[in-house]
């Protein structure tokens, strides 16, 4: 390859600068590894970091995984092999993505990760998810309000390999457990997909007609439920998500969905963002491996105030 083809390969790269003796060096790159953007919440994630490595002064690789642990592993190898100086991932499975992390800090990338945990300490630099137990509990004690403390419901989880999906459950339940005249009469995954929460929502309504509430482990699904239900005439049913979604947020004002729960996505993406710069600059990040940031209940009440996964003043 010529000189003059070589610099053309690194500028579409991106992540490539010429040096003052007109040599290819490595520039300060940080990779960004999310699931899909289809999601607002992850694009969310994507934009914060992006945002802010760049301000710091950072090239970006921005690149998703599609919860795809196998995508999610070629892809962080990518970023190692471009010369990233850190990760910043949203992972594909708190058990899959061990080893991932664990080959990149083999070769000197650390890894700070956001939203979701992994089954292990000591292999990413930070951990830094919502507190979702918290946030959980705050959405179901509006659920429980909105249902009058009794009646059928039925509560679509998460994808079953993120430990969120099942945090948020047991958040849910700690709750509404509690009061006897609350009864689920189904439970199933959709996967965080507004298309399965859509599908298995006209089911669930087909063999419980007389739901009064639907209770969901995000946005997303939320979202795919408020949409069968509306199709079917059943706008009467309660729904409270969880994630702060603009899309919820609208449904919110209109006098659809009932409430959510606001986890901080792009704030999250740039903490992240700014442990990384702090550890690559100093060796550490200041603070422990795991962080909580805790939620905040949306309702009617303050709806109008969320954008973009953010509560403006």
């Amino acid at each position: 390859m010529t000189f003059k083809k070589l610099l053309l390969s690194a500028a579409m790269a991106g992540a490539l600068v010429v040096g003052q003796a007109g040599a290819v060096l490595a520039a300060d790159l940080i990779a960004i590894i999310t699931p899909s953007h289809d999601n607002p919440f992850f694009k969310a994630e994507a934009d914060g970091a992006a945002a802010k490595a760049q301000e710091l002064g950072y090239e970006t690789l921005v690149l998703v995984h599609d919860d795809d642990a196998n995508k999610q592993s070629q892809l962080m190898d990518t970023a190692v092999a471009r010369g990233a100086k850190a990760i910043i991932l949203d992972n594909a499975g708190a058990d899959a993505t061990v080893a991932a992390v664990q080959k990149a800090k083999d070769a000197g990338v650390p890894s700070f990760l956001i939203d979701r945990e992994i089954n292990a300490t000591g292999v990413a630099v930070s951990q830094i998810v919502s507190n979702n137990y918290q946030g959980a509990q705050l959405g179901a004690e509006e659920f429980v309000k909105h249902m009058g403390e009794a009646g059928k419901y039925v509560e679509l989880v998460g994808k079953e390999s993120d430990t969120n999906a099942g945090i948020r459950s047991q958040g849910y339940h700690d709750v509404i457990d509690q009061y006897p005249d609350l009864e689920m009469v189904a439970q199933q995954s959709a996967n965080w997909s507004q298309t399965e929460a859509f599908e298995k929502m006209e089911s669930m309504l087909q063999a419980h007609p007389d739901i009064k509430g639907v209770i969901s482990g995000n946005d997303t699904m939320a979202m795919g439920a408020w949409a069968a239900l509306e199709a079917a005439g059943r706008t009467d049913v309660i729904v409270v998500g969880f994630d702060g979604s603009n899309d919820v947020r609208d449904s919110i004002t209109k006098g659809g969905i009932k409430a959510t729960v606001l986890q901080p996505a792009y704030r999250q993406a740039e903490l992240a963002v700014e442990q990384a710069d702090q550890y690559l600059k100093t060796g550490s990040t200041g603070a422990d491996e795991k962080q909580l940031m805790d939620c905040i209940l949306i309702n009617a009440d303050n709806a109008a105030k969320l954008e973009t996964f953010a509560l403006k003043e």
